[in-house]
């Protein structure tokens, strides 16, 4: 007569109010990754601004943001900026000299110290045929030394991407790492007192042109 009253004691204890497990609950899903937005429209320069031109410095010419030899100066995105992803195609013709500013104070003249440039060069013109390893297309400018050979023959279009976060700087040309340094390493007391700009945590960019011609097109940022 054991089996009844186990199975009585069972139906009194769920009467009772016994709770039943209560259910899972789903998690949040996880905020959306930050997408790319073109921050060159490919027929004005609105949202940038340009300082110290030489000529017309900076103009745009079939869907290209162009600078032409004999022209530059400095041409900013105008928004400050701490760490992101910055991707462009550029085309080089036979002694381009430009360069691309991160983390830069919006001001005229040399910005390689105050803020941190990295070089966009043709590395294959004979004019820079002594130039130094740091002064190479993608190098960190006179700190960090950029691989060479990811470059295409002068003419061709180039994907260059940017990506600054913390104290780190990751440079890829078609497809191929070129340079990842992190600044922090740097002790040299005398590249730091010459280069104030590598302890700079936010700023503009922009491009630094230097009387040569380029152009740039499909220029798009992404916010980290």
């Amino acid at each position: 007569m054991r089996y009844p009253t186990l199975a009585l004691a069972s139906l009194l204890l769920i009467g009772c109010g016994a709770e039943a497990p209560a259910p899972e609950v789903a998690e949040a899903p996880p905020e959306p990754a930050a997408e790319f937005a073109a921050i060159f429209d490919g027929e004005s320069l609105e949202g940038w601004n340009l300082l110290a031109g030489k000529g017309e410095g900076y103009r745009v010419e079939d869907g290209m943001l162009v600078c032409h030899e004999g022209e530059g100066g400095n041409l900013f995105y105008d928004k400050e900026l701490t760490d992101f992803v910055l991707r462009f195609d550029f085309r080089l013709e036979d002694g381009s000299n430009n360069g691309l500013c991160i983390r830069c104070p919006q001001q005229d003249g040399s910005l390689a110290y105050e803020g941190i440039e990295l070089q966009i060069i043709d590395n294959s013109s004979e004019r820079y045929a002594k130039i130094k390893p740091w002064q190479k297309h993608g190098s960190l400018y006179h700190v960090f030394p950029a691989e060479t050979g990811a470059l295409k023959p002068v003419g061709e279009w180039n994907s260059e991407e940017v990506t600054v976060q913390g104290t780190t700087v990751k440079v890829v040309v078609n497809g191929q790492t070129i340079l990842d340094v992190d600044t922090s390493t740097v002790t040299d007391p005398e590249i730091l007192k010459e280069h104030p700009g590598l302890k700079n945590t936010s700023g503009v960019i922009g491009f630094l042109g230097h009387n040569e011609p380029i152009a740039f097109r499909n220029i798009e940022l992404k916010e980290l």
